[in-house]
Protein backbone atom coordinates (compact mmCIF):
# COMPACT_ATOMS: atom_id res chain seq x y z
CA UNK A 1 0.00 0.00 0.00
CA UNK A 2 0.90 3.62 -0.64
CA UNK A 3 2.57 5.36 2.44
CA UNK A 4 3.29 8.99 2.91
CA UNK A 5 3.92 11.10 5.29
CA UNK A 6 1.45 13.67 5.50
CA UNK A 7 2.62 15.70 8.41
CA UNK A 8 5.64 17.11 6.00
CA UNK A 9 2.93 18.83 3.78
CA UNK A 10 3.50 22.65 5.04
CA UNK A 11 0.74 24.67 4.50
CA UNK A 12 -0.65 22.39 1.46
CA UNK A 13 -4.01 21.25 1.75
CA UNK A 14 -3.92 17.56 2.31
CA UNK A 15 -5.04 16.78 -0.93
CA UNK A 16 -2.59 18.84 -3.03
CA UNK A 17 0.29 17.27 -0.80
CA UNK A 18 -0.96 13.73 -1.41
CA UNK A 19 -1.18 15.10 -5.19
CA UNK A 20 1.93 16.00 -6.23
CA UNK A 21 3.15 12.67 -4.03
CA UNK A 22 1.56 9.91 -6.78
CA UNK A 23 2.56 12.72 -9.82
CA UNK A 24 6.30 12.54 -8.35
CA UNK A 25 5.91 8.58 -7.68
CA UNK A 26 4.61 8.19 -11.37
CA UNK A 27 7.26 10.62 -13.17
CA UNK A 28 10.11 8.47 -11.15
CA UNK A 29 8.81 5.23 -12.27
CA UNK A 30 8.07 4.09 -8.56
CA UNK A 31 4.61 3.29 -9.97
CA UNK A 32 4.81 1.82 -13.24
CA UNK A 33 2.34 2.52 -16.44
CA UNK A 34 -0.68 0.33 -16.48
CA UNK A 35 -0.25 -0.32 -12.48
CA UNK A 36 -3.48 0.26 -10.47
CA UNK A 37 -3.49 2.62 -7.48
CA UNK A 38 -5.33 1.46 -4.59
CA UNK A 39 -9.28 2.32 -4.53
CA UNK A 40 -10.08 5.73 -2.76
CA UNK A 41 -11.18 4.08 0.43
CA UNK A 42 -8.47 1.59 0.86
CA UNK A 43 -5.80 4.68 0.30
CA UNK A 44 -7.99 6.92 2.67
CA UNK A 45 -8.26 4.53 5.33
CA UNK A 46 -4.17 3.56 5.03
CA UNK A 47 -3.30 7.04 5.43
CA UNK A 48 -6.11 7.99 7.55
CA UNK A 49 -7.47 10.77 5.75
CA UNK A 50 -10.68 11.57 4.39
CA UNK A 51 -12.13 9.67 1.22
CA UNK A 52 -12.58 12.86 0.19
CA UNK A 53 -8.63 14.03 0.09
CA UNK A 54 -7.97 11.11 -1.63
CA UNK A 55 -10.70 11.52 -4.54
CA UNK A 56 -9.26 14.90 -4.84
CA UNK A 57 -5.66 14.10 -5.82
CA UNK A 58 -6.99 11.12 -8.32
CA UNK A 59 -8.96 14.04 -9.83
CA UNK A 60 -5.82 15.78 -10.50
CA UNK A 61 -4.10 13.01 -11.91
CA UNK A 62 -6.95 12.09 -13.83
CA UNK A 63 -7.42 15.79 -15.39
CA UNK A 64 -3.53 16.27 -15.89
CA UNK A 65 -3.33 12.83 -17.43
CA UNK A 66 -1.01 11.06 -15.00
CA UNK A 67 -3.85 8.29 -14.53
CA UNK A 68 -6.53 6.83 -16.26
CA UNK A 69 -9.93 6.15 -14.72
CA UNK A 70 -12.08 3.51 -15.70
CA UNK A 71 -15.57 2.48 -14.83
CA UNK A 72 -15.77 -0.41 -12.02
CA UNK A 73 -12.30 -1.28 -12.26
CA UNK A 74 -10.44 2.02 -10.61
CA UNK A 75 -7.89 4.70 -11.79
CA UNK A 76 -4.32 3.07 -13.45
CA UNK A 77 -1.24 4.68 -14.54
CA UNK A 78 -0.70 6.17 -17.46
CA UNK A 79 2.22 5.80 -19.74
CA UNK A 80 4.20 9.20 -19.59
CA UNK A 81 8.00 9.95 -20.33
CA UNK A 82 9.92 9.66 -17.20
CA UNK A 83 11.49 12.63 -15.61
CA UNK A 84 14.76 12.79 -16.13
CA UNK A 85 17.17 13.13 -13.37
CA UNK A 86 17.58 16.53 -12.33
CA UNK A 87 20.81 18.24 -12.56
CA UNK A 88 22.27 19.51 -8.91
CA UNK A 89 22.23 23.09 -8.73
CA UNK A 90 24.91 25.19 -7.61
CA UNK A 91 25.77 24.94 -3.97
CA UNK A 92 24.60 28.92 -3.55
CA UNK A 93 21.39 28.19 -4.89
CA UNK A 94 20.24 24.76 -3.14
CA UNK A 95 17.23 25.94 -0.55
CA UNK A 96 17.96 23.87 2.25
CA UNK A 97 15.45 21.28 3.64
CA UNK A 98 13.17 22.10 6.51
CA UNK A 99 14.77 21.39 9.97
CA UNK A 100 12.73 19.53 12.72
CA UNK A 101 13.02 21.60 15.51
CA UNK A 102 13.19 20.38 19.14
CA UNK A 103 11.46 23.61 20.14
CA UNK A 104 9.73 26.53 18.12
CA UNK A 105 9.22 29.46 19.93
CA UNK A 106 9.10 31.72 16.81
CA UNK A 107 6.54 30.42 14.42
CA UNK A 108 2.92 31.09 14.92
CA UNK A 109 1.75 27.93 15.37
CA UNK A 110 -1.70 26.84 16.94
CA UNK A 111 -2.98 23.89 18.39
CA UNK A 112 -3.94 21.61 15.65
CA UNK A 113 -6.75 20.02 18.32
CA UNK A 114 -8.08 22.96 18.10
CA UNK A 115 -9.01 22.97 14.27
CA UNK A 116 -12.69 21.46 13.94
CA UNK A 117 -11.57 18.96 11.51
CA UNK A 118 -14.94 16.73 11.58
CA UNK A 119 -17.37 19.55 10.58
CA UNK A 120 -14.95 21.30 8.48
CA UNK A 121 -14.99 17.97 6.95
CA UNK A 122 -18.90 17.78 6.93
CA UNK A 123 -19.27 21.22 5.30
CA UNK A 124 -17.24 20.73 2.63
CA UNK A 125 -19.13 17.79 1.60
CA UNK A 126 -22.08 19.87 1.86
CA UNK A 127 -20.59 22.58 -0.74
CA UNK A 128 -19.38 20.18 -3.23
CA UNK A 129 -22.53 17.93 -3.19
CA UNK A 130 -24.52 21.43 -3.79
CA UNK A 131 -21.93 22.19 -6.86
CA UNK A 132 -21.90 25.93 -6.13
CA UNK A 133 -18.02 25.52 -6.03
CA UNK A 134 -17.87 25.33 -9.51
CA UNK A 135 -18.58 29.16 -10.40
CA UNK A 136 -15.87 31.34 -10.16
CA UNK A 137 -16.52 33.48 -6.90
CA UNK A 138 -16.97 37.52 -7.72
CA UNK A 139 -14.01 39.93 -7.17
CA UNK A 140 -14.66 40.95 -3.71
CA UNK A 141 -15.72 37.48 -2.37
CA UNK A 142 -18.89 35.60 -2.18
CA UNK A 143 -22.08 37.56 -1.11
CA UNK A 144 -22.55 34.98 1.16
CA UNK A 145 -19.32 35.10 2.88
CA UNK A 146 -19.34 38.92 2.86
CA UNK A 147 -22.51 38.87 4.93
CA UNK A 148 -21.25 36.23 7.10
CA UNK A 149 -18.24 38.66 7.78
CA UNK A 150 -20.53 41.77 8.25
CA UNK A 151 -22.68 40.01 10.57
CA UNK A 152 -20.24 38.73 12.70
CA UNK A 153 -18.09 42.10 12.71
CA UNK A 154 -21.73 43.83 14.01
CA UNK A 155 -22.41 41.38 16.67
CA UNK A 156 -18.87 40.71 18.07
CA UNK A 157 -16.99 44.23 16.99
CA UNK A 158 -19.52 46.60 17.37
CA UNK A 159 -19.02 47.48 13.60
CA UNK A 160 -21.90 48.34 11.47
CA UNK A 161 -20.69 47.77 8.32
CA UNK A 162 -22.25 46.51 4.77
CA UNK A 163 -20.94 43.67 3.21
CA UNK A 164 -20.13 45.39 -0.15
CA UNK A 165 -17.67 47.04 2.07
CA UNK A 166 -15.76 44.06 2.58
CA UNK A 167 -13.14 42.78 0.41
CA UNK A 168 -12.16 38.99 0.85
CA UNK A 169 -8.40 37.81 -0.39
CA UNK A 170 -5.69 35.22 0.05
CA UNK A 171 -4.56 36.40 3.36
CA UNK A 172 -3.06 39.77 5.04
CA UNK A 173 -0.11 40.38 2.52
CA UNK A 174 -1.86 39.91 -0.64
CA UNK A 175 -4.36 42.85 1.30
CA UNK A 176 -0.87 44.50 2.05
CA UNK A 177 -0.22 44.77 -1.77
CA UNK A 178 -4.15 45.63 -2.13
CA UNK A 179 -3.64 48.25 -0.02
CA UNK A 180 -0.73 49.77 -1.43
CA UNK A 181 -1.79 49.84 -4.60
CA UNK A 182 -5.51 51.45 -3.83
CA UNK A 183 -3.60 54.14 -2.00
CA UNK A 184 -1.49 54.89 -4.80
CA UNK A 185 2.31 55.52 -5.05
CA UNK A 186 2.56 59.09 -3.86
CA UNK A 187 1.01 57.28 -0.16
CA UNK A 188 3.57 57.24 2.58
CA UNK A 189 3.46 54.80 5.11
CA UNK A 190 4.02 55.26 8.99
CA UNK A 191 4.58 51.60 10.77
CA UNK A 192 5.22 50.63 14.24
CA UNK A 193 8.42 49.98 15.66
CA UNK A 194 8.84 47.65 16.48
CA UNK A 195 6.21 45.95 14.12
CA UNK A 196 5.41 42.72 11.90
CA UNK A 197 8.07 42.93 9.20
CA UNK A 198 6.31 41.66 6.51
CA UNK A 199 3.84 45.01 6.56
CA UNK A 200 7.61 46.65 5.80
CA UNK A 201 8.48 44.51 3.29
CA UNK A 202 5.33 44.06 0.91
CA UNK A 203 4.90 48.17 0.87
CA UNK A 204 8.63 48.50 0.65
CA UNK A 205 8.54 45.90 -2.21
CA UNK A 206 5.73 47.97 -4.22
CA UNK A 207 7.89 51.29 -3.68
CA UNK A 208 6.12 52.62 -0.96
CA UNK A 209 8.04 54.64 1.31
CA UNK A 210 7.76 53.39 4.59
CA UNK A 211 8.44 55.67 8.28
CA UNK A 212 9.31 53.91 11.17
CA UNK A 213 7.44 55.43 14.33
CA UNK A 214 8.54 54.17 17.83
CA UNK A 215 6.31 53.35 20.35
CA UNK A 216 5.44 54.49 23.99
CA UNK A 217 3.49 53.13 27.09
CA UNK A 218 0.06 53.60 24.82
CA UNK A 219 0.91 52.85 21.18
CA UNK A 220 2.50 54.63 18.02
CA UNK A 221 4.09 58.48 18.99
CA UNK A 222 1.76 60.77 17.96
CA UNK A 223 4.49 63.69 18.03
CA UNK A 224 6.43 61.22 15.65
CA UNK A 225 3.49 60.43 13.42
CA UNK A 226 2.88 64.41 12.93
CA UNK A 227 6.63 64.73 11.91
CA UNK A 228 7.08 62.01 9.67
CA UNK A 229 5.12 63.63 6.49
CA UNK A 230 2.79 60.33 6.35
CA UNK A 231 -0.42 59.90 4.42
CA UNK A 232 -1.27 56.77 5.77
CA UNK A 233 -0.73 54.76 9.42
CA UNK A 234 -0.72 51.22 9.49
CA UNK A 235 -1.18 49.79 12.87
CA UNK A 236 -2.56 47.35 15.84
CA UNK A 237 -4.07 48.73 18.42
CA UNK A 238 -6.27 46.39 19.59
CA UNK A 239 -3.10 44.00 20.68
CA UNK A 240 0.03 45.15 19.09
CA UNK A 241 2.21 42.79 17.65
CA UNK A 242 5.01 41.90 19.37
CA UNK A 243 5.07 43.99 22.24
CA UNK A 244 0.91 43.79 23.19
CA UNK A 245 0.26 47.47 23.75
CA UNK A 246 -3.05 47.82 23.72
CA UNK A 247 -4.07 51.71 22.31
CA UNK A 248 -6.10 53.69 24.94
CA UNK A 249 -9.07 56.03 23.74
CA UNK A 250 -7.74 59.32 23.80
CA UNK A 251 -4.49 57.95 21.58
CA UNK A 252 -7.08 56.36 19.25
CA UNK A 253 -8.96 59.68 18.81
CA UNK A 254 -5.92 61.77 18.35
CA UNK A 255 -5.11 58.91 15.85
CA UNK A 256 -8.43 59.39 14.15
CA UNK A 257 -8.03 63.48 14.57
CA UNK A 258 -4.16 62.95 12.86
CA UNK A 259 -6.33 61.57 9.79
CA UNK A 260 -9.07 64.10 9.75
CA UNK A 261 -6.01 67.01 9.84
CA UNK A 262 -4.12 65.17 7.28
CA UNK A 263 -6.60 63.67 4.77
CA UNK A 264 -4.69 60.83 5.87
CA UNK A 265 -6.09 57.20 6.60
CA UNK A 266 -5.70 55.10 9.33
CA UNK A 267 -4.90 50.93 8.46
CA UNK A 268 -6.21 49.53 11.76
CA UNK A 269 -4.66 45.27 10.85
CA UNK A 270 -6.98 43.64 13.87
CA UNK A 271 -4.30 40.37 14.11
CA UNK A 272 -4.63 38.80 16.91
CA UNK A 273 -7.87 40.49 18.58
CA UNK A 274 -10.39 37.64 18.92
CA UNK A 275 -8.04 36.36 22.28
CA UNK A 276 -8.71 38.87 24.71
CA UNK A 277 -8.37 36.93 28.22
CA UNK A 278 -9.23 39.80 30.50
CA UNK A 279 -12.16 42.45 30.49
CA UNK A 280 -14.15 43.38 27.63
CA UNK A 281 -13.41 43.33 24.07
CA UNK A 282 -11.54 46.65 22.83
CA UNK A 283 -13.58 48.67 20.47
CA UNK A 284 -12.24 49.05 16.89
CA UNK A 285 -10.86 52.24 15.61
CA UNK A 286 -13.26 51.80 13.22
CA UNK A 287 -16.30 51.66 14.88
CA UNK A 288 -15.77 55.53 16.18
CA UNK A 289 -14.50 56.51 12.94
CA UNK A 290 -17.41 59.19 11.44
CA UNK A 291 -15.12 60.59 8.69
CA UNK A 292 -14.42 57.37 6.92
CA UNK A 293 -10.69 57.73 7.44
CA UNK A 294 -10.16 53.63 9.04
CA UNK A 295 -9.50 50.14 6.62
CA UNK A 296 -10.09 47.42 8.60
CA UNK A 297 -8.19 44.26 7.96
CA UNK A 298 -8.52 41.15 9.56
CA UNK A 299 -7.94 37.08 8.81
CA UNK A 300 -8.71 33.77 9.86
CA UNK A 301 -5.46 32.71 10.38
CA UNK A 302 -5.13 32.68 14.45
CA UNK A 303 -8.80 31.68 14.99
CA UNK A 304 -8.98 29.17 12.31
CA UNK A 305 -5.78 28.03 10.60
CA UNK A 306 -2.71 29.18 9.43
CA UNK A 307 -3.09 27.34 5.90
CA UNK A 308 -6.41 28.67 5.41
CA UNK A 309 -5.16 31.65 3.54
CA UNK A 310 -7.90 33.35 4.11
CA UNK A 311 -8.27 37.09 5.26
CA UNK A 312 -10.47 40.46 4.31
CA UNK A 313 -10.75 44.15 4.65
CA UNK A 314 -13.13 46.56 5.23
CA UNK A 315 -12.59 49.99 2.81
CA UNK A 316 -14.60 53.16 3.88
CA UNK A 317 -17.00 54.44 1.59
CA UNK A 318 -14.96 57.01 0.37
CA UNK A 319 -12.88 54.43 -1.18
CA UNK A 320 -15.21 51.89 -2.12
CA UNK A 321 -15.86 53.59 -5.37
CA UNK A 322 -12.40 54.20 -6.00
CA UNK A 323 -11.50 50.16 -5.50
CA UNK A 324 -14.21 49.22 -7.82
CA UNK A 325 -12.63 51.52 -10.43
CA UNK A 326 -8.93 51.15 -9.74
CA UNK A 327 -8.88 47.13 -8.68
CA UNK A 328 -11.45 46.07 -9.68
CA UNK A 329 -10.59 44.06 -12.33
CA UNK A 330 -8.27 41.74 -10.14
CA UNK A 331 -10.10 38.09 -9.48
CA UNK A 332 -10.76 36.57 -6.38
CA UNK A 333 -7.63 34.86 -4.42
CA UNK A 334 -9.51 32.43 -2.85
CA UNK A 335 -11.03 29.51 -3.93
CA UNK A 336 -15.05 29.64 -4.13
CA UNK A 337 -14.57 25.99 -2.09
CA UNK A 338 -12.86 27.65 0.57
CA UNK A 339 -15.41 30.58 0.57
CA UNK A 340 -18.48 28.68 1.00
CA UNK A 341 -17.30 26.76 3.58
CA UNK A 342 -16.17 29.58 5.46
CA UNK A 343 -19.69 31.43 5.12
CA UNK A 344 -21.32 28.38 6.25
CA UNK A 345 -18.87 28.18 9.01
CA UNK A 346 -19.25 31.71 10.31
CA UNK A 347 -23.26 31.60 9.24
CA UNK A 348 -24.01 28.46 11.18
CA UNK A 349 -25.67 27.00 7.85
CA UNK A 350 -29.17 27.19 9.58
CA UNK A 351 -28.42 25.22 12.53
CA UNK A 352 -30.30 26.38 15.56
CA UNK A 353 -27.53 26.56 17.57
CA UNK A 354 -26.00 29.79 15.72
CA UNK A 355 -22.52 30.25 14.15
CA UNK A 356 -20.25 27.31 14.78
CA UNK A 357 -17.50 29.83 14.86
CA UNK A 358 -19.05 31.99 17.77
CA UNK A 359 -19.23 28.33 19.31
CA UNK A 360 -15.44 27.29 18.01
CA UNK A 361 -14.21 30.52 19.46
CA UNK A 362 -15.32 29.83 23.00
CA UNK A 363 -14.18 26.58 22.56
CA UNK A 364 -10.92 27.89 21.94
CA UNK A 365 -10.41 30.71 24.01
CA UNK A 366 -10.81 28.86 27.15
CA UNK A 367 -8.32 25.99 26.05
CA UNK A 368 -5.82 28.77 25.02
CA UNK A 369 -6.40 30.38 28.24
CA UNK A 370 -5.83 27.31 30.58
CA UNK A 371 -2.50 26.84 28.09
CA UNK A 372 -0.88 30.70 28.94
CA UNK A 373 -1.85 30.40 32.94
CA UNK A 374 0.33 27.00 32.48
CA UNK A 375 3.31 28.44 30.41
CA UNK A 376 3.68 31.41 32.52
CA UNK A 377 3.86 29.76 35.38
CA UNK A 378 6.33 27.69 34.00
CA UNK A 379 8.39 30.11 32.21
CA UNK A 380 8.49 32.82 35.43
CA UNK A 381 10.07 29.85 37.69
CA UNK A 382 13.18 29.67 35.65
CA UNK A 383 16.28 31.02 36.17
CA UNK A 384 16.89 33.00 32.95
CA UNK A 385 13.72 35.04 33.38
CA UNK A 386 14.45 38.71 34.14
CA UNK A 387 10.33 39.66 33.86
CA UNK A 388 7.49 38.89 32.11
CA UNK A 389 4.83 40.92 29.84
CA UNK A 390 1.53 39.67 29.20
CA UNK A 391 -0.95 42.18 28.20
CA UNK A 392 -3.38 39.28 29.18
CA UNK A 393 -4.40 38.97 25.63
CA UNK A 394 -3.02 37.23 22.26
CA UNK A 395 -1.20 34.23 21.56
CA UNK A 396 1.84 35.90 22.49
CA UNK A 397 4.19 37.30 25.22
CA UNK A 398 7.30 39.23 25.81
CA UNK A 399 9.72 37.13 28.04
CA UNK A 400 13.01 39.68 29.34
CA UNK A 401 16.27 37.35 30.15
CA UNK A 402 18.75 37.92 32.94
CA UNK A 403 22.16 38.04 30.62
CA UNK A 404 23.91 40.82 28.52
CA UNK A 405 25.51 38.51 25.88
CA UNK A 406 24.07 40.44 22.33
CA UNK A 407 20.42 37.85 21.00
CA UNK A 408 22.74 36.67 18.00
CA UNK A 409 25.10 35.11 20.05
CA UNK A 410 22.15 33.77 22.28
CA UNK A 411 20.00 32.71 18.89
CA UNK A 412 23.23 30.46 17.69
CA UNK A 413 23.49 28.94 20.31
CA UNK A 414 19.58 27.92 20.94
CA UNK A 415 19.69 26.92 17.03
CA UNK A 416 22.97 24.73 17.79
CA UNK A 417 20.62 22.23 20.12
CA UNK A 418 17.52 22.68 17.75
CA UNK A 419 15.64 25.30 19.55
CA UNK A 420 14.38 28.39 17.33
CA UNK A 421 13.96 31.67 19.19
CA UNK A 422 12.18 34.97 18.17
CA UNK A 423 13.60 38.28 19.71
CA UNK A 424 12.21 41.14 19.89
CA UNK A 425 15.04 42.98 18.60
CA UNK A 426 14.54 41.65 15.10
CA UNK A 427 11.23 43.59 14.71
CA UNK A 428 12.67 47.06 14.80
CA UNK A 429 13.59 48.54 11.69
CA UNK A 430 15.59 51.24 14.39
CA UNK A 431 17.90 49.27 16.58
CA UNK A 432 17.28 50.50 20.49
CA UNK A 433 18.97 49.10 23.17
CA UNK A 434 15.77 48.61 25.27
CA UNK A 435 14.85 45.64 22.79
CA UNK A 436 17.83 43.45 23.77
CA UNK A 437 17.39 40.09 25.48
CA UNK A 438 13.71 40.14 25.15
CA UNK A 439 12.38 36.81 23.72
CA UNK A 440 8.88 36.83 21.85
CA UNK A 441 6.91 33.98 23.14
CA UNK A 442 4.22 32.53 20.55
CA UNK A 443 3.23 29.95 23.34
CA UNK A 444 0.12 28.82 20.86
CA UNK A 445 2.39 25.66 19.50
CA UNK A 446 3.46 24.39 23.23
CA UNK A 447 1.94 21.45 24.66
CA UNK A 448 1.17 21.67 28.57
CA UNK A 449 2.17 17.74 29.09
CA UNK A 450 5.99 18.85 28.10
CA UNK A 451 6.35 22.17 29.82
CA UNK A 452 8.84 20.66 32.37
CA UNK A 453 10.57 19.34 29.20
CA UNK A 454 10.17 22.51 27.59
CA UNK A 455 11.92 24.69 30.17
CA UNK A 456 14.55 22.18 30.81
CA UNK A 457 15.45 22.53 27.35
CA UNK A 458 15.50 26.31 27.71
CA UNK A 459 17.31 26.21 30.58
CA UNK A 460 19.63 24.36 28.67
CA UNK A 461 20.12 26.88 26.22
CA UNK A 462 20.72 29.86 28.33
CA UNK A 463 22.39 28.44 31.10
CA UNK A 464 25.98 29.64 29.87
CA UNK A 465 24.75 33.15 29.28
CA UNK A 466 22.51 33.24 32.55
CA UNK A 467 24.35 31.79 35.35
Amino acid sequence: MLTYDLESRGGLPLYEYLYRRLRDDILSGVLAAGERLPSKRALAEHLRVSVITVEGAYQQLEAEGYVDARPRLGFFVSPVDQAPAAASPPAASREPPPRAWRLDLRSGRIDPSCFPSALWARLTRRVLSEGGHLSPAPPQGLPALREAIARDLRDFKGMAVSPEQIVVGAGAEYLYLLLAQLLGREAVFALEDPGYPKIRQVYGKWGAPCRPIPLDAQGLSMEALRASGATAVHLSPAHHYPTGIVTPIARRQALLRWAEEADGIVVEDDYDGAFRFTGRPIPTLQSIDTRERVIYMNTFSQTISPSLRVGFMVLPPRLLERYRRELGFYASTVPALEQQVLALFLSGGGSPAGSWYEQHLSRTRKQYRLLRSAVLEAFAACSFTASLTDRGAGLHFLLRLRTEEDDEALRLRAEGLGVRLSFLSEYAAVPRAAYAHTLVVNYAGLEAGRLPETTALLEEVFWPACS
